[in-house]
């Protein structure tokens, strides 16, 4: 026996919505109502195979609304594992601060060998805005790349501008940056093998933290030093190197 329950579950919203526009005019309940309108709407079969006909229809629907969430799943797994870096990588994060936005910058940044061995920039940046500052940091995380030329290096940074405008030489970046920019990509050419990634500000602590500390540093207008700290967390070694940029 066919229920107001099924009835309602294979209806069309505009069929619902009409079948109660239908009881309120004619003074009869919407189980009729919506039971007549849905026998008109089998036309010759059965009202039985009106209902049969749209379950099947809405568990093949469900199914292909399944199978793309499936996929996509499937896709961001896959992009996710590619992106992570294997055991011989290199890791590195960068960041850019500016106090006042825009006013006194300072740039950070942290490279870690796959043994555990950790290089921290930190340095006073002149005059000028976040986006300049990130620019700034990701050029001198490059820089000291390039000094190292590891085989494989994974760049992290929670500027999205910045990781877009370097990842896609495609795109047209912003005129401000453009000789940034240009510094940046030439700097990536001399490595063998780089990804950049962006990542949320929360798992970018560190080198944010190196970044805040230089701009509150800064004393000058200009770039003159930026410090390199190298630490062993094995030997239990670290040494501070003052580099003129």
């Amino acid at each position: 026996m066919t229920t107001f329950e099924d009835l309602c579950a294979i209806a069309y919203k505009a069929e619902r919505i009409a079948s109660r526009r239908a009881a309120r005019n004619r003074g009869l309940s919407e189980e009729e109502t919506l039971k007549n309108l849905l026998e008109t709407r089998a036309g010759t079969q059965s009202l039985g195979d009106l209902i049969q006909s749209r379950q099947q229809s809405a568990l093949l629907a469900q199914a292909k609304i399944d199978a793309r969430k499936q996929s996509k799943a499937e896709a961001l797994a896959k992009k996710r594992a590619d992106q992570q870096p294997d055991d011989t990588s290199w890791l590195a994060w960068f960041d850019g601060s500016s106090h006042p936005n825009p006013g006194k910058m300072g740039i950070g940044a942290v490279l870690q060998s796959p043994s555990g061995d950790i290089t921290k920039i930190c340095c006073a940046a002149g005059q000028g805005d976040n986006n300049v500052a990130e620019y700034l940091a990701l050029i001198a995380l490059l820089e000291e790349a390039a000094r190292i030329q590891p085989d494989k290096l994974a760049i992290y940074g929670d500027s999205q501008i910045i990781i877009n405008e370097v990842s896609n030489a495609a795109i047209p970046g912003a005129l401000p940056f453009q000789n940034h920019r240009r510094h940046a990509m030439q700097l990536i050419r001399q490595l063998k093998e780089v990804t950049l990634t962006w990542i949320p500000r929360k798992k970018n602590t560190a080198a944010d933290a190196l970044s805040q500390q230089a701009a509150q540093l800064v004393a000058g207008t200009q770039m003159h030093q930026k410090k390199i700290t190298l630490i062993n967390p094995n030997k239990g070694i670290s040494t501070s190197i003052d580099h003129p940029m």
